[in-house]
């Protein structure tokens, strides 16, 4: 395996699901590094290829999905080459993941002990006594009370919050150098929420595993990132750091998400919806893909695509507004 600072690298991935409709380009030249102990970021609203993304790296597409172009690089080694039978070692072992719904990902007719022995077997050389002590010392890691009882019950008699912290001990049985979470907390309340991305910190300190979390909600990801990466059709729109993101976003799409959710400094203000519905991925747009539904679209938007754009050091984004702006800040 060659020397690399980053533990993942994606370079100008594709990724396509074959329909009877047509192509669906889900996911359009993406491009980031991740470097060990760090936490990157993936939002954008559904459909915008977040967890297709996250799928593609696990390389667990539906069957009418494949990568077409691009780059998986895990400590500088390309996994998009590797057997299925390197992939089974790679996942589990090297990466995993927490699935979206804690409630569905768990089988309902084994046990939690069953499901959790069997990942430790499966990724490790250990007994089923080893295994089972495993889990225990697991299910103690993530907070869960009781660990014996627990591992001796059904999933339907964890809680929500208990289950998706079923899912990360599973996640974490082979202490992976990469976990990627997908939408972690979108079936949970608000303080479960809190709970389980404070977990999550904790054991990144404590394990030093690189993290991707991927979701919608902006203010999940706002004190845990490093970087944040924006997706909308496929493609990235901005990247930065939190404070790049929320204080000097630079790319209208990512001021749209900004403008519609509540802020605590300034509650009586009116919340503003993004217009129009989301982009239809059989039928990209020539030019940026969020230019239908821009407000701030001007005619080259319709039939170039933006490059991406360095606002500072740590910030980049992909918009024509900000072309625009050097050439009238040029001119003034």
């Amino acid at each position: 395996m060659e020397d690399s600072k980053y533990v993942l690298e994606v370079n100008d991935l594709h990724t396509s699901f074959f329909t009877d409709a047509g192509e669906v380009k889900a996911v359009n030249g993406i491009n980031f590094k991740l470097e060990p102990g760090k936490t990157l970021g993936i939002v954008g609203e559904s459909g915008s290829g977040k967890s297709v993304t996250a799928y593609s790296i696990m390389q667990i597409l539906a069957q009418t999905g494949r990568i077409t172009d691009g780059e998986v690089k895990y400590k500088g080694e390309d996994i998009t080459k590797f057997s299925e039978k390197e992939m089974q070692k790679f996942r589990g072992s090297k990466c995993s993941i927490i699935f979206q719904d804690p409630m569905t990902s768990l089988n309902p007719v084994f046990t939690v002990g069953y499901q959790l022995e069997e990942a430790i077997m499966l990724h490790t050389n250990k007994s089923k006594s080893e295994a089972k002590e495993r889990a225990i010392e697991l299910l103690k890691l993530v907070g869960v009370n009781d660990p014996e009882k627990r591992l001796t019950q059904y999933p339907h008699e964890h809680s929500g919050g208990m289950r998706q912290r079923d899912m990360i001990a599973m996640a974490l049985a082979c202490e992976p150098d990469i976990l990627i979470a997908d939408e972690p907390t979108t079936a949970l309340d608000v303080t479960i929420q809190a709970q389980i991305l404070e977990l999550m910190q904790e054991l990144q300190k404590k394990l030093g595993m690189a993290i991707i979390m991927v979701t919608h909600d902006l203010g999940v990801i706002a004190s845990m990132c490093d970087e944040i990466i924006v997706m909308y059709g496929g493609r990235v729109c901005e990247r930065g750091t939190a404070d790049d993101i929320f204080y000097s976003p630079a790319h209208e799409y990512t001021k749209g998400l900004l403008r519609s959710i509540p802020r605590k400094d300034n509650m009586n203000e009116k919340l503003v919806p993004i217009g129009g519905t989301p982009i239809n991925l059989l039928n990209m747009p020539k030019g940026c893909a969020f230019c239908p539904r821009c407000d701030e679209a001007m005619k080259i938007c319709l039939n170039e695509i933006p490059e991406e754009l360095r606002i500072s050091d740590t910030h980049l984004a992909s918009c024509w507004m900000n072309v625009k702006s050097i050439y009238e800040s040029k001119e003034a």
